[in-house]
C-alpha cells in the first residue's frame, strides 16, 4: 500500500511540476516603440527649424535617430551535426595439455587431457545527433534608442491572425548605422546580441503541444 501512495505522488507531482505559460499578448512595453512627441514645435523668429528633423538632399534616408523605420530581412540559417562511433575489443586464448603416462599426470586411467580457454571482451557504441533551422521574411521595427558610441537599439514585433490562431514575431537587437542599406533595409545577420522570437498560439499550436500525461511519462520522474 505504501508503494502504491508513493507512486500516486510521484505521479501527481510530475502532474502539477508543470504550469501553462501565459498567453502571449501583443503590445508589450519591452516590444513597443519609444514615445516621442513628434509635434511641430512653436514658430520662433518666423522659423519652423526642429534641431534633429532636418530634410537633406543629398543623404539618403536611412534610419539614424529614436523612432525612425528600420526593415530587417531575416536570414536565419543554422545546420549542426554531429555523430560519434566507438568500437573496441580484446581477445585472449589458452590451451593446455599433459600426455598419457607422464609423471604427475591427473586422470583415474591414467589417460592424457587436453584443454582450451578463451577470454575475450568488445564494446560498440554509436551516436549522431542533426539538427537543422530556418528563418526567412522580414519585419519592420523602430530604432528605440541611440546609444553614445553611435549603435542603433532596435525593436518590435509583427502579428498575423490566420483561421485559428495567432502568429508573432519579435525582434530585438543593436546595429551599426554603417550597415544600412542604401533602401533603408538590414540583414538579420548584422544585428549584435538579436533576440529573434518566432511563436504562434491558438487551436493549431495547442494541438501540437504535449499532454501533461504524456510529459510525466517523459519526465525524469518516470523511472522506466
Amino acid at each position: 500500500m505504501r508503494w502504491f501512495y508513493l507512486l500516486m505522488t510521484l505521479f501527481l507531482s510530475g502532474c502539477i511540476s508543470h504550469i501553462p505559460e501565459p498567453l502571449t499578448k501583443p503590445g508589450g512595453a519591452e516590444w513597443a516603440p519609444p514615445e516621442i512627441d513628434y509635434s511641430l514645435p512653436d514658430a520662433k523668429d518666423g522659423s519652423l527649424y526642429r534641431p534633429g528633423y532636418m530634410l537633406t538632399l543629398f543623404k539618403d534616408k536611412r534610419a539614424f535617430r529614436e523612432g525612425d523605420l528600420l526593415t530587417v530581412s531575416l536570414d536565419e540559417k543554422t545546420y549542426s551535426s554531429k555523430k560519434a562511433d566507438t568500437k573496441t575489443s580484446k581477445a585472449q586464448d589458452m590451451s593446455f595439455g599433459l600426455a598419457a603416462g607422464s609423471s604427475g599426470s591427473i586422470g583415474a586411467n591414467n589417460m592424457g587431457a587436453d584443454g582450451d580457454m578463451s577470454l575475450g571482451r568488445g564494446f560498440n557504441g554509436t551516436g549522431s545527433s542533426t539538427q537543422q533551422n530556418q528563418l526567412s521574411g522580414s519585419i519592420t521595427v523602430t530604432v528605440a534608442k541611440v546609444l553614445p558610441n553611435g549603435a542603433l537599439l532596435i525593436r518590435g514585433e509583427k502579428w498575423l491572425r490566420l483561421n485559428q490562431g495567432d502568429e508573432y514575431l519579435r525582434l530585438l537587437g543593436l546595429i551599426r548605422a554603417d550597415d544600412i542599406g542604401n533602401d533603408n533595409t538590414i540583414s538579420s545577420q548584422r544585428i549584435a546580441d538579436a533576440r529573434i522570437i518566432y511563436g504562434g498560439q491558438g487551436a493549431i499550436a495547442d494541438s501540437n503541444a504535449m499532454g501533461w500525461a504524456s510529459r510525466y511519462f517523459n519526465s525524469p520522474w518516470f523511472p522506466l
